[in-house]
């Protein structure tokens, strides 16, 4: 559109204002901040919702659409739902609907990524596994590195951290841990959008700003997914405190 528009209008007289208007949009005022605890409270309902709905015979999509069912009767108007199940041992990866086609067995591993926009317009994120029997020890050990590998970028998320440093700290962090460096955008600002500045990698010149709201997202896959995911608001002084509730755990499905 606009290589059209510039084409269309070629006498006029174009100026990038990108850098302007991120900087005002990524700065959340009060009522804002509102609007993201609001939309974190809606994905912790739908979370709940799902996982209370689980059960063998279910579809990947089905459990989704409780998600989504939830979300929009709770002021939501669009966002992803990414969803994935396994038998234990097997790494899954998640896929949208036309992929979540997948029955669940008793004994499955299934983990659920609500990202959707919440009462208000504002995005959050929330990413949580669950296992329908008992919850085996490796996917517990790996959950405990996926949150220490989390804790340590938003511990970073304070102002005047540049977002380069968090960049490199955790790859440090990954490689002295014998994992795979980081290449994706794991962390990253969250509001009007879903993805917004500042994007925490080693080409972003911001550094972190008092309340600007970044989604820190951390997925391992051995057994299965492991999935530790929160949207933080950087404070005064201290780091990025996440929003929602729903317990930091592998949900154990009685069935």
């Amino acid at each position: 559109m606009g290589d059209f528009i510039m084409k269309k209008f070629s006498s006029a007289r174009y100026v990038d204002s990108s850098e302007m208007v991120d900087r005002i949009k990524v700065i959340k005022s009060a009522e804002e901040l509102e609007l993201v605890r609001r939309a974190a409270i809606m994905q912790d309902g739908a979370m709940k919702a799902a996982f209370a709905a689980i059960k063998p015979g279910m579809r990947d999509t089905e459990v989704a659409a409780v998600a989504v069912h939830y979300s929009q009767d709770h002021g939501s108007e669009n966002g992803i739902y990414l969803c994935a199940s396994t038998p234990l041992g097997i790494p899954a990866k998640f896929g949208q609907r036309h992929v979540q086609n997948r029955t669940i067995k008793k004994g499955d591993t299934l983990a659920l990524l609500v990202e959707d926009s919440g009462p208000g317009s504002m995005y959050t994120e929330l990413g949580r596994s669950c296992v329908l029997g008992k919850v085996p020890q490796q996917m517990k050990d790996e959950l405990e590195f996926v949150k220490a590998s989390r804790k340590l970028t938003l511990d970073m998320l304070k102002p005047g951290t540049p977002c380069k440093d968090i960049w490199e700290a955790f790859n440090d962090f990954m490689r002295k841990n014998g994992r795979p460096e980081e290449a994706r955008l794991y962390c990253h600002g969250q509001g009007y959008d879903l993805v917004e500045r500042p994007l925490i990698r080693n080409d972003e010149p911001w550094t972190i700003q008092k309340d600007m709201t970044s989604l820190c997202i951390r997925r391992m896959r051995t057994s299965a997914i492991s999935t530790g995911c929160a949207t933080t608001t950087s404070s005064r002084q201290r780091p990025g405190r996440p929003h929602h509730q729903f317990p930091e755990e592998i949900v154990e499905i009685d069935v």
